[in-house]
């Protein structure tokens, strides 16, 4: 059962069933003592997950089916409190200035690690105010085009754009989102160009490119497959590490060695939540996406689960973060 609440402009579910009733240091800021060990009764209330995405989509439903099972797991209620906007900066800045006791987490993705250098005025620093607790899963990315393309994979892709500079559009859900900066990365390491065209959400590019008014779109996996297996799209490349399985569409990483692009789905604590807090979030979470059937939820929703440790997701992320900068800077990218 799920009950909505709606108070003071915000919209929270309550998860409800189960059991009755920085980055550089994910532990105590200076000056905070952590605990010696995590406190027996953790969680001793109820639990809010920060969502920075408006309801439905599937890093929402992904987030719902880990409050539930967290629920489970903690007796304790676990809500999810929708926060979006600014690019899930709004949602970010809520947890940063959360107090630090474990009871209040959020969601975050890729935009998490590209805010820093797209957006100059953020509320919080991403380093110093909040502390990563795991990667959740990645999610994968596609690259589509229409059926009658003159190209059916990334090197022909690429040979026609070097053929006729300047005539590809592409269309991704917005400018600043983890699909454009995977198409301006591509660009780059390839040596082509390709004019952009940001839209509002998937679905508007997805019209653009079925009605023959741009070339290509780059675009979570999951939103596009429908339409590829359907004809009206044809699939060039997935953009992971490794062919997603059970499909046998090419990796851009295929024709560019070492070419990846992914989008991260994580949870991330205010900075200054003692460490065992952290660490026992983490490990319970893990626990939850190891089991057989939450692991294959996930990857119905076009994810591939990571479940890392805290300091492996704060280096992720901060990896991620000096990666992305440059090609922001070096394309010129800007919040929309």
């Amino acid at each position: 059962m799920t009950r909505h609440n709606f108070s003071a402009g915000r919209r929270q579910i309550v998860v409800a069933g189960g059991l009755a009733g920085g980055l550089l240091a994910a532990g105590a800021g200076p000056g905070v003592a952590a605990a010696a060990t995590t406190p027996p009764d953790f969680p001793k209330g109820p639990v809010k997950i920060i969502i920075p995405f408006a309801p439905g989509g599937p890093t929402d439903t992904v987030g719902r089916l880990i409050a539930l099972k967290l629920q489970e797991v903690w007796g304790q209620s676990v809500l999810i409190d929708y926060k979006p906007g600014a690019g899930t900066a709004i949602g970010a800045d809520y947890v940063a200035k959360s107090t630090p006791d474990g009871l209040t987490f959020g969601m975050v993705n890729s935009s998490f690690a590209v805010n820093p250098s797209l957006r100059k005025t953020l509320p919080y620093d991403t380093v110093k105010d909040l502390a990563g607790i795991t990667q959740i899963a990645n999610l994968q990315l596609a690259i589509v085009a229409r059926p009658d393309a003159p190209f059916n994979n990334v090197a022909e892709l690429i040979a026609y754009a070097k053929k006729n500079p300047g005539k590809l559009t592409y269309g991704t859900p917005g400018a600043g989102s983890t699909t454009h900066l995977g198409a301006e990365l591509l660009k780059r390491e390839a040596g082509f160009d390709m004019l952009h065209s940001p839209f509002k959400g998937s679905a508007p590019a997805h019209v653009e490119l079925m009605g023959g008014r741009i070339d290509l779109v780059f675009d979570p996996f999951l939103s596009v497959q429908p339409y590829v297996k359907a004809g009206r799209m044809k699939m060039i490349a997935t953009m992971g590490e490794t062919r997603i399985e059970g499909f046998n569409y090419p990796i851009v990483a295929e024709t560019i060695p070492g070419f990846h692009v992914n989008a991260l789905l994580g949870f991330v604590a205010p900075r200054g939540t003692p460490r065992p807090i952290i660490d026992k979030i983490q490990a319970d979470t893990e626990k939850v996406l190891r089991n057989p059937e939450m692991r294959k939820r996930i990857e119905e929703q076009g994810m591939e689960v990571v479940a890392s440790k805290p300091a492996q997701f704060d280096a992720f992320v901060q990896s991620e973060m000096k990666r992305w900068a440059k090609v922001v800077n070096e394309a010129g990218i800007q919040a929309e």
